[in-house]
């Protein structure tokens, strides 16, 4: 059992390790993500360790004490995410009629074929935006009903998984598609006109993820982040950056994000709403996002029934409140942020400027 035990502490020690590095490849990224999980394993094997080996042994307290930093460690991660720490986005109060956005996010997995599920979410709640990532010409046509109810759009059908459809029943404006990093990669920039309220520049991201079928490397997936975040700085209007960012919300590019754009994560202080992996209930995290600034304080968030993907779709009600929403705090940027920042985009020709500012 002492031999057991020491080779499930000494992975774990390396799993736990390893994404302290900056490097971008995808077998060191990988374990940004399941830092929940790990923690589990550990807080296991610490268990193991303390019930099952004799503890006259020096090495049993050192398992035990590598065990024990290494749940240490990974709660550090990921306790902001959880119901035990402060809210960074305020709820919202009261009962006065204020401008909001109800936005639905969903990857709807390409070749998955139950595009009713979708279309009776979207019959249930009623959303005033639906972002649906991963969606080809298939899609597309699946999706056209929406239009009757929600007749302004912006489409980008594409067979290679990051295709990008947006449908709204409030007016959108000044849109475009671009392709900030990689030239089948694209990125969605639009105004939308709230009800009774301000345009809200809406940025709608799908980057690729570090993976051995995808790509080696983390650099396009966070250079296009970096390059978003760095755009909204100065923004003179509320923003919203969504998608499926194919980040966890704790890892070190997100709160870098975070950092350098000055944007709100409603998921900090409130839980995880992990969406993928929807078929795999213990290898789930965050990886579907919406990003706000202090312009709004939240109304709801949702992670909702699955449509057949291997994501859950995300709803997020969004309350316009300025004056109560200066009250929020963002991640305090650090003096090693910038030079982290632009080792990111040291990879791309893109800079922030390039990233269309709609309504500027």
């Amino acid at each position: 059992m002492t031999g057991i035990i020491s080779i499930l502490t000494c992975l774990l020690a390396l799993v736990t390790i390893a994404p302290i590095s900056t490097h971008p490849a995808w077998w060191i990224r990988v374990w940004d993500f399941p830092r929940l999980q790990i923690l589990a394993l550990a807080l296991l094997t610490l268990v193991l360790n303390v019930a099952l080996l004799p503890w006259s042994s020096p090495w049993v307290w050192g398992l035990a004490a590598v065990n024990l930093a290494c749940v240490i460690y990974q709660a550090r991660w990921i306790y902001p995410y959880t119901a035990l720490s402060k809210p960074q986005v305020l709820d919202f109060t009261g009962y006065d009629k204020k401008p909001r956005l109800r936005i639905l996010v969903a990857n709807v997995l390409t070749p998955n074929r139950h595009a009713e599920k979708l279309l009776a979410l979207v019959a249930a709640e009623r959303p005033d935006v639906l972002v649906a990532v991963e969606t080809d010409g298939w899609w597309e046509q699946q999706l056209t009903p929406l239009e009757q109810d929600y007749p302004y759009t912006l489409k980008c059908p594409q067979d290679n998984l990051y295709g990008m459809h947006v449908y709204s029943r409030l007016p959108l404006g000044d849109a475009e598609i671009q392709y900030l990093v990689d030239k089948e990669i694209p990125s969605m920039h639009m105004l939308v006109q709230l009800e009774d309220g301000p345009q809200v520049r809406l940025h709608c991201v799908h980057p690729m993820p570090p993976s051995p079928t995808e790509n080696d490397e983390s650099e396009d997936r966070d250079a296009e982040l970096v390059l978003v975040g760095k755009s909204v700085v100065d923004a003179q209007t509320p923003v919203i950056v969504t998608g499926d960012l194919n980040d966890v919300a704790w890892s070190t590019t997100t709160r870098l994000f975070l950092k350098i754009s000055g944007l709100l994560d409603p998921r900090r202080g409130r839980g995880m709403y992990s969406t993928f992996h929807a078929g795999y209930p213990f290898l789930r995290w965050p990886l579907d996002h919406v990003f706000h600034s202090d312009d709004f304080v939240l109304g709801s968030l949702r992670r909702l029934p699955g449509i057949g993907s291997d994501h859950f779709p995300i709803m997020a009600e969004l309350v316009y409140s300025p004056k109560k929403g200066a009250q929020q705090e963002s991640l305090q940027r650090e003096s090693e942020d910038e030079a982290l920042a632009e080792e990111k985009l040291a990879s791309t020709d893109a800079t922030p400027a390039d990233v269309h500012a709609p309504g500027a």
